[in-house]
């Protein structure tokens, strides 16, 4: 008969995303896993098939939880500008924290690309989301006449996404609000 297993795998995954997100996909061994969320070497094997199994369901944790929170905050925002500039310093400081860990899904595109086509695909479909998210709020500033028109919402959008990208890699070099804060001004200057 088989044995049930004994842990909550979505805690252990959320454990699991931490730890990944602090060291890094090759720094953090089977036995770092193991002793972090508290369970055995097998039972990790039984519900994740490997170390990369269970880095796939923490990019996809990652994912839907706080990737998908920044895509609700857009959602939500009042206008275009304020939604932007109030989303782009939440991921400053969700990146510096902890020293500076960054951005699970930029750090997993530095990390494993290009070798890694399924963590391409993860980190792809995470910032085609994103992209599309700004773009439809962008398209909906133009039409309101908040934004300029010199550019097309999915440039702007594409842009937004790029700058994002290099600041959550700024913020694994320097991690310092203060710093990097004062860039997104420069960067919702593109949307005069």
């Amino acid at each position: 008969m088989a044995r049930t297993r004994e842990f909550d795998t979505e805690a252990a995954v959320s454990r699991a995303m931490e730890l990944f997100w602090t060291r890094g996909y090759e720094a953090t061994s089977v036995r770092d896993l193991t002793g972090h969320l508290g369970i055995g070497q097998g039972s990790l094997y039984a519900a994740f098939g490997d170390k990369d199994g269970l880095y796939r369901a923490a990019l996809e944790h990652y994912r839907t939880t706080l990737a998908a929170a920044a895509l609700r905050s857009l959602e939500e925002g009042a206008d275009a500008r304020s939604t932007i500039r109030t989303m782009l310093v939440e991921r400053i400081r969700i990146a510096v924290a902890d020293d500076g860990r960054g951005c699970l899904a930029v750090n997993a595109a530095c990390e494993r690309l290009p070798e890694d086509a399924a963590t391409r695909r993860t980190v792809r479909d995470m910032q085609d989301a994103s992209r599309d998210a700004l773009a439809e709020v962008l398209r909906i500033a133009a039409e309101r006449g908040e934004i300029a028109k010199r550019h097309t919402p999915d440039a702007l959008a594409a842009f937004l996404v790029t700058f994002l990208n290099g600041l959550l890699v700024s913020a694994k070099i320097t991690p310092d609000v203060r710093t990097l804060e004062p860039l997104v001004e420069v960067a919702l200057a593109a949307l005069d």
